[in-house]
């Protein structure tokens, strides 16, 4: 068995449909649900920003279908180094979930092999959800049948959460920890940190263990002595 494949994935508990704030993805959100819990529903191309929540939703699809009676597998294409062998190498799988498509742009035995699995998946009743940054036309496919099936599936531009929005997630997250994140607090984050909204509720995970264990309130003192000491601050 190819290492590479997850076939065992044990799908993570934050990257559900119910952790995903949808803001203008709601339309995106709902054709997922659909896609992952009915058989024959129509395929679905991703494409957003890094931060959008592109793998996300394909974790949450795949999650999802999982516990509807279908069998399900992630693959992570920007992960992998032979992506030829990787998709000549999947079976068995009702739902596959093809992250980073834009990996295997421009590489003909990779092209090749995702055009044979679109078709037998196609003639074996299976269902396939891809995410890339760009559209199938923009995103340097070389071989053209391939560009057109692509390009055949429901899209959707996933769209990242604005700052005030990244915003009430973040409280309503930490209020439910029992933080309190004062503005000046998030003023200060957001100035000096990523702000794609995974890596701030992993930063907020980090934190709730980190001021449990000193006994202090997240003032941005103490946000500037964990960053510091974490090598994530400046």
């Amino acid at each position: 068995m190819n290492p590479q494949l997850p076939l065992a994935l044990r799908w993570p508990r934050r990257q559900r449909f119910e952790h995903f704030h949808a803001g203008a993805n709601a339309a995106a959100l709902a054709a997922l649900r659909t896609f992952a819990a009915e058989p024959g529903a129509p395929w679905i191309y991703l494409h957003g920003v890094p931060g959008s929540g592109r793998s996300h939703l394909l974790l949450a699809a795949c999650q999802a279908a999982t516990t509807a009676g279908r069998r399900a597998q992630y693959l992570p294409l920007a992960s992998m180094t032979d992506h030829a062998a990787a998709l000549r190498g999947v079976a068995g799988s009702e739902l596959l979930a093809l992250d980073d498509l834009g990996a295997i742009a421009g590489k003909r035995d990779a092209e090749h092999a995702l055009f044979d699995l679109y078709n037998r998946a196609k003639s074996e009743g299976h269902a396939l959800l891809f995410a890339a940054e760009a559209t199938p036309a923009q995103l340097g496919i070389d071989l053209p049948d391939l560009r057109s099936r692509l390009g055949a599936c429901t899209q959707f531009a996933l769209k990242p959460l604005d700052d005030e929005e990244r915003r009430v997630v973040l409280k309503a997250q930490a209020s439910s920890r029992g933080i309190e994140l004062d503005d000046s607090v998030l003023d200060w984050l957001f100035a000096r940190y990523a702000r794609d909204l995974g890596a701030l509720l992993d930063l907020l995970d980090k934190l709730d263990q980190a001021s449990l264990a000193a006994q202090r309130r997240v003032t941005i003192p103490f946000l500037r002595d964990f960053l510091r000491a974490a090598g994530a601050a400046p």
